[in-house]
């Protein structure tokens, strides 16, 4: 017997809360294992509308787009704390630990430490009656490279392990299981042509992360994929002055997951592709199967094309002097595709070698679990 799939996505997916806010939606968006690979790891990206990919110029740069690693110099740490899901009164966390280090000629090195505490679960049996208590948390530990291969043109990679551990090796429905393994592979480019006297920064950046394997939680022949990811997007700088300036970014997301004839999941390599083609989903779940999908006047409704796969963040961040920052930002997603929506704001300051970020999460839909979401990021760059 297979442990139940929403025993994995209910710590995983569900926490994330990619999937929204009612198990309708949690059961109609295509779900993934270790989700928390898709959380944005940074107060600076969160503050503007969770972009990055292409204003990727910190450590930070091996989840945006490990390419932006290069041209960098000197090493920096940075370490990133939030309360997971605070509205649900959940006891979870997300700590993210980076750092990296440039070496002149050979380009920049960086790693990562990525954990999320999913809490303390009760251990029932098929009565409902309490047998114990385990602990339940996912885990990713990373290196990454990124150089120039061009002037302008910079290429990253970067390889992370993977380990998930939701049952603590608690039997489900007599299978035993276990901490589900795997790896992730990521691919960046980053594009920074040059504009008339430099007053004028564009950028384009590519990233295709998390390529790997099926993930397994017990001895079954059932398995989950992982969040295979492609983002891409852009940003523009511009400097006003020599203290102004002032950046707007755009990123589009789309996640590269599919299925096959049987219900299991297209290997990575052939997902890439195949994930691009429309799939419908199933409206009839829930008290109100319907809520925000306009059914009544879009009977294509239940089909989510390409488009309504894609989320799109766009921000702006306003820098005085390289000492402080302002940033704001907005996020959406289809509502078959998981309904998050949010407006982001944050600030930042950089004294010496030290820098201190916040981002606030404000949730336009209504009783969402990101709803109050705040991130504080510390980090230490010792080429100031």
């Amino acid at each position: 017997m297979t442990i139940p799939r929403f025993f994995i996505t209910a710590f995983g997916f569900a926490a994330l809360s990619v999937a929204g806010t009612s198990l309708a939606k949690a059961q109609i968006v295509r779900t993934t294992a270790v989700p928390f690979l898709q959380i944005e790891p940074d107060s600076r990206a969160a503050g503007m509308g969770m972009t990055g990919v292409g204003v990727a110029n910190n450590a930070s740069a091996l989840f945006w787009n490990p390419a932006g690693l290069a041209g960098q110099v000197g090493a920096e740490v940075t370490f990133t704390h939030a309360p997971w899901l605070p509205a649900l009164g959940a006891d979870l966390f997300y700590e993210y630990l980076a750092g990296k280090y440039a070496v002149e000629g050979i380009g920049t090195f960086a790693g990562h430490i990525t954990y999320l505490n999913l809490g303390t679960q009760d251990r029932t049996d098929a009565q409902g009656n309490l047998l114990g208590e385990f602990k339940s948390y996912d885990l990713a530990i990373g290196a990454s490279y990124g150089t120039n291969i061009m002037e302008n043109l910079a290429v990253g990679t970067g390889l992370r392990l993977i380990y998930s551990n939701l049952a603590g090796g608690v039997e489900v429905e007599g299978q035993p299981t276990r901490a589900g393994v795997a790896v992730g592979v990521d691919l960046g480019l980053l594009w920074t042509p040059q504009i008339g006297d430099g007053k004028i920064e564009p950028s384009l950046g590519f990233n295709l992360a998390n390529m790997g394997p099926t993930i397994q939680y017990s001895d079954s022949e059932q398995s989950d994929a992982i969040p295979t990811n492609l983002r891409f997007g852009g940003a523009i700088g511009v400097n006003l002055d020599e203290f102004n300036s002032i950046t707007w970014a755009l990123d589009l997301n789309k996640l590269l997951v599919s299925r096959d004839e049987d219900g299991g999941y297209d290997p990575f390599y052939q997902a890439i592709f195949s994930s691009w083609s429309a799939y419908d989903v199933d409206l009839n779940i829930g008290d109100n199967p319907t809520e925000n999908y306009s059914c009544d006047t879009d009977p294509t409704c239940n089909s989510v094309g390409v488009l309504k796969q894609l989320t799109v963040g766009t921000g702006l961040e306003y820098w005085y002097s390289d000492l402080f920052a302002l940033r704001t930002g907005y996020f959406y997603e289809d509502p078959a595709n998981g309904n998050r929506q949010f407006l982001t704001f944050g600030a930042g300051i950089r004294y010496s070698l030290v820098g201190v970020d916040m981002s606030y999460i404000y949730a336009l839909e209504e009783n969402s679990p990101l709803a109050e979401q705040i991130r504080f990021s510390v980090m230490l760059n010792m080429n100031r």
